[in-house]
């Protein structure tokens, strides 16, 4: 390295470590981008909200029915049931308590995964399922309306031998819910992840204000919905009978529908300004190289600005762990062979794209990363030799504290 590259580097790793202990408050991304400035930016489009309508397009709106209709499952903790139901039902009862509760339901888009699959003309299996509700969320009260609403359907859904009078908010909270989030700083939106053993994700989220909806351009597509739920209060959905002259709007938050769609079709990873978004979208870029997909030179480029982003925002190593293992249970499930080589990709990102931290700290989160895949790897030997599943129970955890450490870190 010569020197003046050398220079560069220190001036970088010394401006991210001043902006670790003096970012509150601050633009994040500007930071992100004045740190990095040696470094050349591809400048991309800003996002311009086309859309176009499924409404003749049969195989869309074939995947779209069979997503609506599928049943989908909502693991409770411990001896809770179960509980079971299909989409477009799911959709219906949170619709329904929202109105209840006199909050102004705009629409309702299904988002993610599931809503590339029904855009996308190639099979293949998607593990989440997003949906999100614009609403208005400008009173302070409003977002205690939607967590009543949240948990309001849940009661409603649950067997009717079930003693309901007895469900109270806070078990509720720790039965059936994996996550939830609170927005309310600039940006105005709340996230319920409904909890699923086998990494099937089921997000709802309401949104009154949200800069930035999507990662990668293959996860920006939005699919508004109300045309096929109103089809489906009239059993037009299940039985297959939707009329010709539905309306399917869709868009992708990306900025230009075709290209991201055509992204789509070649597996291609692009994006924008990865230092806009929270953790940089690197541990959802890894995941989309361990599918299969491939990287535009542009996104390979921005590689180092994921990492600069997720090492502001998880600045610990435990953060990092925590982190990084809520991302393994809520989207690998039980499936560990797809987690080992996750991580192996996640630590060649690191190691090459890293530019912020000083070469101890860079070690450190390899060596735990490093540490989570001989876990891992000793659960698949441990299969493989009585023939048997390995068992992924993610809510029985065994939880230490380190010295000198203000979080606990699961052992298993």
């Amino acid at each position: 390295m010569g020197k003046k590259e050398h220079a560069s580097d220190e001036v970088s790793l010394s401006l991210l470590l001043w902006l670790r202990t003096d970012s509150e408050g601050r633009d994040l991304a500007a930071d992100i981008r004045g740190v990095i400035c040696e470094f050349p930016r591809v400048n991309s489009p800003p996002h311009s909200g086309e859309k176009i309508n499924l409404t003749n397009q049969f195989l869309q709106v074939e995947r779209l029915r069979t997503v609506l209709t599928e049943e989908v499952e909502i693991h409770g903790k411990e001896n809770f049931p179960t509980l079971r139901i299909t989409l477009h039902k799911l959709i219906s009862h949170v619709r329904r308590k929202l109105l209840d509760r006199q909050l102004a339901l705009k629409h309702v888009k299904l988002n993610g995964g599931a809503a590339s699959y029904v855009l996308s003309m190639d099979e293949f299996v998607y593990s989440d399922l997003d949906l999100i509700f614009p609403i208005d969320l400008s009173q302070e009260g409003d977002f205690d309306k939607v967590r009543c609403a949240v948990f309001d359907a849940l009661i409603e859904l649950m067997p009717a031998s079930t003693n309901k009078q007895m469900m109270c908010v806070d078990t509720l909270k720790d039965i059936y819910i994996r996550k939830m989030v609170k927005v309310s700083d600039g940006d105005r939106w709340s996230l319920f992840s409904l909890h699923n053993n086998y990494g099937r994700c089921i997000e709802l989220k309401f949104v009154d204000k949200m800069r930035r909806q999507f990662e990668f351009s293959v996860d920006s597509f939005q699919i508004t919905l109300d045309s096929v739920l109103d089809a489906a209060e009239q059993n037009q959905l299940e039985e297959k009978k939707l009329p010709k002259s539905l309306v399917v709007p869709a868009e992708s938050m990306f900025g230009n529908f075709h290209a991201a769609q055509q992204h789509l079709q070649k597996r291609l990873i692009d994006t924008r300004n990865p230092e806009e978004i929270r953790g940089g979208g690197l541990l959802k870029y890894c995941h989309l190289l361990c599918k299969g997909y491939t990287a535009t030179q542009n996104c390979r480029e921005m590689e180092k600005y994921m990492c600069s982003r997720f090492f502001i925002d998880f600045s610990d190593i435990n953060m990092q762990e925590i982190k990084l293992r809520q991302y393994l249970d809520n989207h690998f499930g039980t499936e560990d062979e797809q987690k080992f080589q996750y991580l192996q990709i996640l630590n060649r990102v690191i190691k090459e794209s890293t530019v912020c931290l000083m070469g101890h700290e860079r070690r450190s989160t390899q060596a735990m990363i490093e540490r989570l895949r001989q876990q891992i790897s000793y659960s698949c030997f441990y299969q493989g030799q009585d023939g048997g599943y390995y068992e992924h129970t993610p809510r029985q955890v065994l939880l230490y504290l380190p010295q000198n450490s203000n979080h606990w870190i699961r052992v298993v």
